[in-house]
């Protein structure tokens, strides 16, 4: 069993994405990050950089005490090697998953979340940074489109855990000020993962947890801004 510490964000849905397509059994515990449970000591606890998602893992394959583990890659490769699945056991092709996953954690995901941040969250909209990462974000979809020639997935035929990395950061192209006509190879691997039967599941399970009210700006402080001595605050007053 694995508890699954989830909110829908797209890492979140990387990891819901998974969970489905591996079949491993697993629960979901919420961390609402608009509410702050990110900061709660039990969850500081299990990831230390309060973010989530991470997981512990009650049946590790040593047979050994549970295992937690934060931060999305971490997890994605930690539950491929546990289930067998998503990750070539092969050379080459588990040295170019992970250097498409590290491309996602270290270039995608960040980029387009401040591409998210400056363009739909921050209170003063400043037109240079939303410009810089709207821009950067295009270059990234660039690489990817180009990757993605000739290719049903990022690593070749197979389907990876850096597809599953990269999907969910492209669901919001909109949002993002892109044009997926503009790309037709990922528009092509978009469409066809949107498809898939897990992907399917994977996003059902955010149903839940999708109609929150508004985002305040209690929340938006939570969320944004916060400092060493504000995060241990935090934490001591849960």
């Amino acid at each position: 069993m694995i508890d699954f510490y989830y909110w829908p964000t797209p890492n979140g849905h990387k990891i819901a994405m998974f969970l489905e397509e591996a079949g491993l059994e697993y629960r979901i515990i919420p961390v609402n990050i608009g509410a702050g449970d990110q900061f709660k000591p039990e969850f500081l606890n299990i990831s230390p950089n309060n973010k989530m998602p991470a997981i512990v893992d009650l049946a590790p394959s040593d047979g050994g005490n549970a295992i937690s583990v934060f931060e999305s890659g971490a997890i994605l490769v930690y539950l491929a090697e546990k289930a067998g699945k998503l990750l070539p056991k092969d050379l080459r092709g588990r040295k170019t998953t992970l250097e498409w996953l590290f491309w996602q954690v270290s270039g995608l995901g960040p980029i387009a979340g401040q591409n998210h941040h400056f363009s739909k969250y921050a209170a003063e909209k400043i037109p240079y940074a939303i410009d810089r990462f709207v821009k950067e974000t295009n270059r990234l979809y660039g690489v990817l489109d180009l990757r993605l020639a000739g290719r049903e997935f990022i690593v070749g035929d197979a389907y990876t855990i850096a597809d599953t990395a990269c999907y969910p950061w492209i669901v919001s192209w909109k949002t993002q000020q892109q044009n997926l006509d503009d790309f037709p190879n990922v528009k092509r691997w978009h469409d066809a993962i949107f498809n898939r039967p897990a992907t399917v599941r994977a996003y059902a399970k955010a149903q839940p947890y999708l109609n929150q009210p508004p985002m305040t700006e209690e929340a938006k402080k939570l969320l944004f801004g916060q400092t060493a001595a504000s995060v241990r605050e935090l934490a001591n007053r849960k």
